[in-house]
């Protein structure tokens, strides 16, 4: 298994700077954070932006398979058409950055404030995600549904989506924050997923709010039924931890926290994470 942190845990930084810390304290991985690729994407042609930075990280021999795609707008709400066409922008940048892995929200919650039912707000979903597995057809990118509240938070409701796509470029991202907010049941989620389980969002919380926490805190993340279930999967995509809220502190604490999240890592996987 592979040991993973979400780039914005630098947030202030360059994706340049992100790598250069990432390859000092020996992480490899990484999800590249919607912050760090809306400035790549702010650097002009997506093929040219790529080619400079995968020459940038390989160097240090740094590696980002997996991508955070924007969420700032509803892509099943009424502006999902603008939406889609921005999003397929962001997946020829994933795409020239060999991400295998594009995170997204579902998307929806705009049609469920207004009180539409499932079966409207599902075929707003798939008019989306139909596009934009179309785009990327031919290609090894996997886009990956994170469950999230409202009309993505449930395995179902996310498998709901892939099986009338009907395309073999979706998948699932669990995050463990929010299926602890929502009570979800973390083995039994990793095992519904199976095979389609293709990226992980791993952080904690106290279940009153989305903390995005380190394991083995405050929070309540029952981690030992996440590790088992993964390994009865043989989940082998990126171990990749989203921690927003432990960047509230000095760059040196967070280097700290750095060697301690590995520490705990290594414990929680036997050894695996690497």
């Amino acid at each position: 298994m592979k040991l993973s942190l979400w780039s914005a845990y630098f947030f202030e930084m360059s994706p340049e700077e992100v790598v250069e810390i990432f390859s000092r304290k020996g992480w490899r991985l990484g999800e590249l954070s919607v912050e760090h690729s809306m400035r790549l994407m702010e650097q002009g042609d997506p093929a040219a932006t790529a080619g400079d930075f995968l020459k940038f990280a390989s160097d240090p021999g740094v590696c980002f398979p997996q991508g955070h795609l924007v969420f700032d707008d509803d892509i099943a709400g009424p502006h999902q058409d603008e939406v889609v066409e921005e999003l397929t922008q962001w997946l020829d940048l994933y795409l020239a950055l060999g991400i295998t892995a594009a995170v997204v929200h579902p998307g929806g919650h705009e049609l469920a404030a207004q009180d539409a039912t499932p079966e409207r707000i599902l075929e707003a979903q798939v008019r989306s995600f139909t596009r934009l597995t179309d785009h990327v057809t031919g290609d090894g990118l996997v886009i990956c549904l994170e469950n999230v509240s409202g009309a993505g938070q449930s395995i179902e409701d996310l498998w709901g989506i892939i099986d009338a796509c009907g395309s073999d470029h979706l998948g699932i991202c669990l995050d463990t924050g929010h299926l602890n907010m929502a009570g979800g049941d973390q083995a039994a989620f990793i095992r519904k997923a199976g095979p389609r389980l293709k990226a992980l969002h791993l952080c904690d919380n106290d279940a009153s709010s989305d903390q995005h926490l380190m394991p083995y805190g405050s929070g309540t993340v029952r981690w030992d039924r996440v590790v088992a279930a993964l390994g009865e999967l043989r989940y082998d995509g990126l171990l990749n931890f989203e921690l927003p809220g432990e960047v509230l502190c000095p760059i040196p604490v967070r280097l700290a926290k750095m060697d301690y999240l590995r520490n705990v890592a290594e414990i929680m996987f036997g050894g695996a994470a690497a």
